[in-house]
């Protein structure tokens, strides 16, 4: 076998269709949101846009917990649109108002999502941040503001660790039973140059490591690991040659599910894609017999597990009804 295959304990989760799940990070953490969403779990998928370091990461959910944070006062106007030093350069607006209503909206969402998800996972990217050169504060987007504005610094192990650990305890004072599933994104930074980046990935490793040594309900997904050594062959990387093509996505996402999905959501997970491939089949003459009558069988299978899983089947019945109209 010319592979090193990672292997991923199976967990004592058990997560079922029915369980919330809450993403947050890197570009990583919208990869397995969106699987999970395309497999009708409750996932809400990075609220805040992509961030990439561990203390903005536990910022926005130390304010989504309640802890008091101001973002009026940190925001910025540059070419005359207002962005949140604290959220991705997606959440901005020409008006200030609208910006802070907006985030508002989405702190609101986060909050209710952290108090009944079963699961928050974190994906973290990088452990290289800037400062604000003024007062020294870690932002997670610099939205292309002058670099003199700005210090670049490594984040220490101990720094990502206390802003963890404060977010922690306000994370289980909201939900007790939450879990937290830790990743370190596989896209490599190479704007940071490879031999940074490597410094980088080791230190959000390490931070990994000790936070699931601290905590029993802190637990680890070897998606980095699973990247670097299980898939290192540039047919699983995208033309850019960093991020992961599908097959590595589906790989990842497959490793991911063994692990923490209870046996009855894998067995809907086949029985689902089986439908979703039937909903978006394009027939050649979509008007005849033979058509219709697939388009029924599938939209009885399709109420028929919506009626066994209980979950919202809505668009994919509207789908198959407006085919039957035609």
């Amino acid at each position: 076998m010319f592979r090193t295959e990672v292997q991923v304990s199976k967990s004592d989760l058990n997560l079922m269709l029915q369980h919330q799940v809450l993403t947050m990070g890197s570009c990583f953490a919208e990869v397995i949101g969106s699987k999970l969403q395309q497999h009708k779990v409750n996932a809400l998928v990075n609220p805040f846009g992509t961030i990439f370091n561990p203390v903005s990461v536990c910022l926005l959910l130390k304010a989504a917990s309640g802890k008091p944070y101001n973002f009026e006062n940190n925001l910025v106007q540059h070419n005359g649109i207002w962005y949140a030093y604290d959220l991705h350069s997606s959440l901005s607006s020409p008006d200030k108002e609208e910006l802070l209503h907006m985030i508002q909206e989405r702190m609101q969402q986060t909050s209710e999502q952290l108090q009944q998800a079963s699961l928050l996972i974190i994906t973290l990217g990088t452990a290289v941040a800037y400062r604000l050169a003024q007062s020294g504060k870690v932002v997670a987007n610099c939205h292309k503001l002058p670099a003199k504005q700005f210090s670049r610094v490594l984040l220490s192990t101990e720094e990502a660790r206390l802003a963890f650990e404060d977010m922690y305890g306000l994370l289980k004072l909201i939900n007790p039973d939450l879990k937290i599933l830790l990743t370190v994104s596989p896209v490599r930074h190479i704007k940071e140059t490879i031999p940074m980046n490597s410094v980088s990935k080791a230190t959000l490793r390490v931070l990994c490591h000790q936070l699931e040594e601290a905590h029993a309900d802190v637990l680890y997904f070897p998606a980095y690991e699973i990247m670097m050594d299980d898939l290192r062959d540039y047919r699983f990387y995208k033309e850019d040659m960093l991020h992961p093509t599908a097959v590595a996505e589906d790989y990842i996402w497959q490793k991911f599910v063994d692990a923490y999905y209870a046996p009855e959501f894998r067995q809907f997970m086949g029985q689902w894609q089986k439908i979703q491939k039937a909903a978006a089949h394009k027939p050649f003459h979509p008007g005849s017999e033979a058509h219709q009558a697939f388009l029924r069988s599938t939209l009885e299978q399709l109420q028929t597990l919506q009626q066994k899983y209980t979950f919202n089947a809505e668009p994919e019945m509207q789908l198959l009804l407006a085919q039957l109209t035609k």
